[in-house]
């Protein structure tokens, strides 16, 4: 077996922590574990006492070579895209943590921890303004999309 890259070796981690203490309402496909360490699917529950309790979504996460220093790719995938300000609706998530406010101290866990936080402070169910301007132009990855974070409430 190869040795790991320091970037494999810091993704086997997080996904070990993951696995053992997931964040509430979400939880990593265990067999996974072993086979891809580039991409992941997170399932992720709306929490309770919000506008997606009971709701399930899966997030897909790629992480290139450079991570923890470049951040993953983090979009939501399969039939259940939330309806959300922040949520175009071909799964590209429009939060700052996954492009300019990136940090290599940010985890997976923290990036799930603020998508559940993110969806649980919304207040009305409805897809951004210019979405499907957007998901006819953007290109397939949403991290070469110059976002424009104009609102930082919702």
């Amino acid at each position: 077996m190869a040795a790991m890259s320091p970037s494999e070796r810091r993704l086997q981690k997080e996904l070990m922590s993951l696995m053992r203490e997931p964040p509430p309402g979400v939880h990593v496909d265990g067999d996974q574990a072993g086979q891809n360490l580039t991409q992941w699917i997170i399932h992720m529950e709306g929490a309770k006492g919000t506008l997606y309790e009971g709701e399930r979504f899966q997030l897909q996460f790629k992480f290139s070579s450079k991570y923890p220093f470049d951040s993953p790719e983090v979009t939501f995938i399969g039939g259940n895209i939330p309806v959300h300000p922040h949520v175009y609706s071909n799964g590209h998530i429009c939060l700052s943590i996954l492009t300019d406010d990136w940090s290599p101290a940010l985890s997976v866990q923290s990036v799930c921890l603020s998508i559940v936080s993110m969806l649980s402070s919304c207040k009305e169910k409805k897809r951004p303004p210019d979405n499907s301007f957007y998901v006819k132009t953007c290109n397939k990855n949403p991290k070469k999309t110059k976002w424009w974070y104009h609102d930082d409430s919702v």
